[in-house]
């Protein structure tokens, strides 16, 4: 889930990728990490400058000396990293750098790859010293070991090796490319500075806060080179990854939970998407009747579901539901993500520590809770503890997306199969509500997820439904120290 950003052809090529990593923040907050590439008009060489920590972007750059006066050159690439692969510490911080037969070599990769152990293993046997845990680290040995000569056909050796999802941005010398995988798993945006500097974004909200003007997608499987003929000719150079797929698989939850909903991703407004996501969980689960003396209030669980939420009411309203939009959870936005904390008796604190009730909206009603998912349930059901201890006469659960049960391998870092509420209760949605302790739960069916989402698309449903599009390793190894347990209703946004 991480946030990726490239920049080629501006002199403040550092700042502007600050900028950039800063509005992808909710992609990632574990770390992060600039690399500039600093050319010498005179002599012709270059120099990779790199500034990286664990922390947020305003934290690891607070010193404007990094950005200024370190972080030279007119091409730079940065990385918001949330861990899949990995552990958090200094070594996996992206994006990674290596001097290679090449040249100079900067990556940054939003993704998870699905044969990892395979090709570690390959590549440890064949002599190969990793210096971090993290899959994107095989992608670079990949490179540096093909016996390719020219450098698009190393890198396109060494992505026909590699399954799963990936989207990058790669930094050489001379040229700024960006990758996506064959499926199209991850979102990533083309773009365009009011001075020509060409942009490269996880998502198109990077572009609105530096003024940069969208031009499109970087297609499933293009390898896009970004160099000084494109700057001066605008002509974009596009390569294509040698391997066929039975059909791309666009990550269905990036619509749902993680992208932000003023960015455009796989062609279509998040925003769009989400609040017919509302509207549809409306018509299959409608909330509990109002009356004229018994308004119905329905609540959203701030911030990820604050579209959905308005759909939902919008379409209960227009089916003669009389019900009534409130703020009856207030979120603290100077409180960590809550499931970095795994100590279980640690987390219904931590829950009422982000989130707060208002009383007296909430006191004596029927509630109901929308939300974009269940995960874990841990967090929603201290929520719903919390709401009745408010004084809610009723609450009721709706989820604007089906039950997760299955893991997901492509980069959610959703929890194992057996810690998946649904999956857990083996998708029984009573048993489910019995343990969330509300009135009534309803989730958003699979038909009808697609059904919200762009009808020319394929999306990748694994997590709802098992089927996933991708050859699937032996379950990565993942030892306890490393795991983030993570419930997607506990935000960062």
């Amino acid at each position: 889930m991480c946030g990726i950003f490239g920049i080629y052809g501006h002199p403040q090529a550092s700042l502007i990728t600050y900028y950039g990593l800063y509005a992808l923040q909710h992609r990632g907050q574990e770390s992060t990490g600039i690399v500039s590439c600093e050319r010498d008009d005179l002599t012709g060489r270059t120099r990779f400058n790199y500034h990286k920590g664990i922390g947020l972007v305003a934290d690891v750059f607070k010193d404007e000396k990094i950005i200024n006066e370190h972080l030279k050159g007119d091409s730079a690439i940065g990385h918001n990293r949330y861990s899949t692969t990995g552990a958090l510490n200094k070594s996996n911080i992206q994006p990674f750098v290596v001097h290679y037969k090449n040249g100079n070599l900067a990556i940054a990769h939003n993704g998870n790859l699905t044969n990892t152990r395979t090709l570690r293993n390959k590549l440890q046997s064949e002599g190969t010293i990793f210096q971090s845990s993290t899959d994107t680290e095989i992608i670079l040995h990949l490179i540096a070991k093909s016996q390719k000569e020219d450098q698009i056909e190393q890198i396109k050796d060494a992505l026909s090796q590699v399954e799963g999802a990936y989207s990058l941005v790669i930094l050489t010398d001379d040229k700024l490319i960006a990758v996506r995988d064959p499926y199209g798993f991850r979102p990533l945006a083309l773009g365009i500075m009011p001075d020509g500097a060409y942009v490269i974004a996880s998502e198109t909200c990077a572009f609105d806060l530096i003024n940069a003007k969208y031009i499109r997608d970087v297609l499933p499987g293009e390898i896009l080179v970004i160099d000084d003929e494109t700057i001066a000719t605008g002509k974009l150079k596009s390569y294509w990854i040698d391997k066929k797929v039975e059909r791309q698989a666009f990550c269905i939850f990036e619509f749902i939970y993680f992208s932000r909903p003023d960015s455009k991703i796989f062609g279509e407004n998040v925003d769009k998407v989400r609040r017919k996501l509302g509207k549809l969980l409306a018509h299959e689960h409608p909330a509990p009747q109002s009356t004229e003396n018994d308004k119905v209030i329905v609540i959203n669980v701030p911030d990820s579901s604050n579209t959905a939420t308005l759909g939902f009411v919008t379409e209960s309203n227009k089916l003669g539901n009389n019900v009534k939009i409130e703020i009856g959870l207030i979120r603290s936005h100077y409180v960590g993500r809550t499931f970095i904390q795994p100590q279980q008796n640690m987390r219904e604190l931590k829950v009422k520590v982000k989130f707060n009730t208002v009383k007296g909206v909430l006191e004596n009603k029927r509630v109901v809770i929308v939300d974009d998912s269940i995960v874990r349930g841990t967090t929603s059901k201290a929520l719903v503890k919390l709401i009745k201890e408010s004084g809610a006469r009723e609450v009721h659960f709706r989820v604007a997306s089906p039950p997760i049960k299955f893991p997901c391998y492509y980069g959610m870092d959703f929890p194992k199969q057996e810690e998946l509420i649904a999956s857990r209760l083996n998708g029984d949605v009573e048993a489910i509500r019995q343990e969330l302790g509300v009135e009534s739960l309803g989730y958003l069916s699979v038909e009808k997820l697609l059904e919200s989402a762009p009808k020319n698309l394929s999306f990748c449903t694994a997590c709802f439904t098992g089927n996933y599009p991708t050859p699937i390793d032996e379950k990565p190894e993942k030892y306890e120290h490393e795991m983030h347990i993570k419930d997607a209703t506990e935000r960062f946004d």
